[in-house]
């Protein structure tokens, strides 16, 4: 049995937490995986390495409504992709040679615990004074007959293929099929997206929801309502039996992509022999300062939030960090609104309420929607379907929500955002500070100017 100060379960945003503030504590690590985590190793970035690449191929054959005469010969998907993991691929061993010359013991076998604050990883059994458990979450693999012995993939594995597919089913409606579709999509693949749902990205705004579903609908075969009865392998492709409002079908590809959502890996920790309790979904349960039911045990990230966004996991492993050393100066996050974006075409951006969750929890609210195009350079885009809408509290006059869907959405909505965050009115934000014009920026000013 060895025993550290420190031992950190996870290497994805659980790296962050070796700093010099800890330097000098003795530290193992336990990552069974690569070094990064999913963000960077089959997430957040190697994907948007593709959507940028998709936005060239979709930029390119949409220049026409600019007075462009462009094409797109082919798309070399094995030089993109070799790209992409040729610069990602490499991180993972100088990290774990980096840490190990700074004193740090990796190991790289998976950890379950055995008793509380008692690890088992391989031979080894270790013990700590402190354990930050952040071990992230994985692909949830639906209950479908038949899917256990067909080929298909997840975000983990759909990046690394060898051939643009001719055709995918897409199972779900989420931004990880959106984002994918999008991808596939430009790269000449016909895409089927099968939803449970009446709309895609259900969780969004409503009426972003709706204008992506309508613009997706245009790019690729969306079927809503409809579930999947069945999968099996035929030739070399699937068939997926599915029953949607026009009956019972059958949907024939080259590929099958599943992204119906996350689970968090306390499963493949063994969380509830370490004497950690869980919630309902598999999560760690925790309070604000990210302590768990097990003193001296914390924990953060997708296994402990239901967010799943890096950014998000960031901002904890920060607040930990700082807990573990001063446990007598307990932070938690000031600000729990936690924005996200869909990378996909068009982009999506969201933070706080939307106008249905609003509507249903009885909060009184005022709305506005601006579209891009009552702007100067919505005009040069051309654009006739991206709009900001901005949802605010009538009385305190600060801001409620916010949703783009549009160009550079993930980056327009960062006013509104800070805004939320340091509890600014939208007359502070819409009157107090100049737009440049003409900029995409001036269709925020205009929605925040109509509340």
């Amino acid at each position: 049995m060895r025993h550290y100060d420190l031992v950190v379960l996870g290497m994805g945003s659980g790296n962050m937490l070796l700093d010099d503030e800890i330097a000098q504590l003795r530290t193992a690590v336990v990552e069974p995986d690569r070094f990064g985590g999913t963000c960077l190793n089959r997430g957040c970035i190697p994907s948007k390495m593709f959507v940028v690449t998709a936005d060239a191929v979709e930029g390119a054959r949409g220049a026409a409504r600019l007075g462009v005469d462009a094409t797109v010969d082919r798309v070399d998907w094995k030089a993109v992709r070799d790209r992409v993991f040729g610069r990602i691929d490499p991180l993972h061993d100088s990290a774990v040679n980096y840490r190990r010359e700074h004193g740090v013991d990796v190991y790289t076998e998976e950890g379950r615990f055995v008793a509380p604050k008692v690890l088992q990883v391989g031979a080894e059994q270790l013990t700590a004074d402190t354990f930050v458990v952040a071990v992230g979450s994985r692909p949830l693999v639906p209950d479908v007959p038949g899917l256990d012995s067909v080929p298909f993939h997840t975000s983990d594995t759909i990046m690394r293929i060898d051939e643009v597919p001719a055709s995918m089913v897409v199972i779900g409606g989420g931004f990880v099929a959106a984002e994918f579709s999008h991808v596939f999509g430009s790269f000449g693949t016909d895409v089927t997206i099968v939803q449970r749902g009446p709309r895609l990205l259900t969780s969004e705004d409503e009426q972003v929801s709706a204008r992506f579903t309508e613009l997706a609908s245009r790019r690729h075969r969306v079927l809503l309502d409809t579930a999947v009865a069945s999968v099996a392998q035929e030739g070399d492709g699937v068939a997926v039996a599915v029953n949607g409002p026009d009956g019972d079908e059958v949907l024939r590809a080259a590929a099958l992509l599943v992204c119906v959502g996350r689970r968090p890996n306390t499963d493949r920790l063994d969380a509830a022999a370490g004497g950690l309790d869980l919630d309902e979904h598999g999560h760690i349960a925790a309070d604000d300062a990210y302590r768990t039911s097990v003193p001296g045990v914390w924990a953060l990230g997708d296994v402990v939030n239901h967010f799943q966004l890096k950014h998000m996991a960031n901002a904890e492993s920060r607040i930990v960090r700082h807990n573990m050393v001063h446990p007598q100066d307990l932070r938690t996050l000031t600000n729990r609104v936690a924005p996200h974006a869909v990378f996909t075409s068009p982009q999506i951006a969201s933070v706080g309420l939307t106008e249905q969750e609003a509507r249903r929890r009885g909060i009184a609210h005022l709305v506005s929607v601006r579209d891009y195009a009552d702007t100067a350079y919505g005009w040069a885009l051309e654009d006739t379907t991206s709009f900001v809408k901005v949802l605010a509290d009538p009385r305190k006059r600060t801001i409620l929500g916010a949703h783009i869907i549009g160009p550079q959405a993930a980056t327009l909505i960062q006013p509104l955002i800070q805004a939320m965050a340091l509890g600014q009115t939208v007359d502070q934000v819409a009157r107090e500070a100049l737009y440049i014009h003409p900029a995409l920026t001036e269709a925020v000013e205009q929605a925040l100017l109509g509340l």
